[in-house]
């Protein structure tokens, strides 16, 4: 069984032709203006006209409002939303019902009393994505580069539905994160970047091959 891949802060049209090329399940697009990944909804409109058939556009934002939410939708056309703030199991039901679009939650992962938040959000969201939690201080939610112990998933029965692993996976380490998870869903942003914002072609196959994809 293939393990689904989604290149996350794409900036550039090569980005999302590697992407594709890798043979990516998602691609995903950043509004959040404190990210280096950060893109305006017509920048994004451009780059999404450059994504294939049967590939998943997804934006991400961190506590959007609903105005934000509403322009950036009306132009460009997204297939799900990822939270990655601080949003409320309410207003994940909210947004899905406002929007008709899946919606992917974010969940922060430092030690085991983070896991409680998986049942939570697993009643609302149609997806979860499992992410290291952010050092204290951090500007960014996500896209550190920052890596939790795969050990507390290791012998998760469990789950409410679809889930995705992030946080700190690169070429080298996201077949050992995939066999210690179970994962069937992996998510990359910095690591498979040559600077902030801008993916390395290359990583991104070695990223997809590495994962099984």
């Amino acid at each position: 069984m293939s393990v689904s891949v989604k290149f996350c802060g794409l900036t550039r049209r090569e980005d999302v032709t590697a992407a594709a090329e890798a043979g990516a399940r998602y691609v995903g697009f950043v509004h959040f203006a404190k990210s280096p990944r950060h893109l305006e909804p017509a920048d994004m409109a451009r780059l999404a006209l450059d994504v294939p058939p049967g590939v998943a556009k997804v934006l991400l934002t961190v506590n959007a409002d609903d105005a934000t939410l509403d322009a950036i939708l009306a132009s460009v056309p997204i297939d799900m939303l990822q939270l990655h703030g601080r949003e409320s199991p309410d207003r994940v039901a909210e947004l899905k019902a406002r929007h008709g679009l899946p919606v992917m939650k974010a969940i922060g992962v430092a030690n085991a009393a983070d896991l409680a938040a998986i049942d939570l959000y697993g009643r609302v969201a149609d997806q979860l994505l499992i992410d290291a939690k952010p050092p204290k201080g951090a500007e960014l939610p996500g896209g550190n580069g920052l890596a939790f112990d795969w050990q507390l998933l290791a012998n998760r029965k469990y789950w409410p539905g679809p889930w995705m692993l992030a946080g700190g996976l690169t070429p080298e380490n996201v077949a050992e994160a995939v066999r210690l998870t179970g994962a069937r869903q992996v998510d990359v942003s910095s690591g498979v970047e040559r600077a902030p914002g801008i993916k390395d072609g290359a990583l991104m196959r070695a990223f997809a091959d590495a994962a099984g994809s």
